[in-house]
């Protein structure tokens, strides 16, 4: 979760919510989602999780399943165990050796000058 957070909101396993999920903070999701999720902070999804819609927060970190495009301010993670299929537009895209990614990413950054 973001530095500084005291305690993420939990979506926990078993819940199934369709729908917009929209909120201030960090958000832990467990659940199976169908809709666009968005906060201002943190958005982690947890091993099992799945999440068919756009995203947006801060930062994500995908160690289930996600469906869908995601926009961050921050930085991207899918782990050894997370599934990303969408287009990603953030500062950084992190994809752990096991993690599978499909889609384009999109990323403001400037070159070396030996690249440029």
């Amino acid at each position: 979760m973001a530095k500084g957070s005291t305690e993420a909101t939990v979506l926990g396993r078993g819940l199934r919510v369709r729908g917009r999920v929209r909120g201030e903070g960090d958000l832990r999701v467990e659940a199976q989602v169908e809709g666009d999720v968005t906060v201002s902070g943190a958005l982690e999804l947890g091993e099992g999780a799945e999440v068919r819609g756009a995203v947006a927060a801060e930062t994500v970190t995908v160690s289930g399943a996600l469906r869908g495009d995601v926009e961050v301010r921050g930085e991207v993670v899918v782990t050894a165990t997370g599934s990303l299929r969408g287009d990603v537009e953030a500062a950084s895209l992190v994809l752990e050796e096991g993690g599978q990614f499909h889609g384009r990413v999109s990323a403001d950054f400037e070159l070396p000058d030996a690249l440029a």
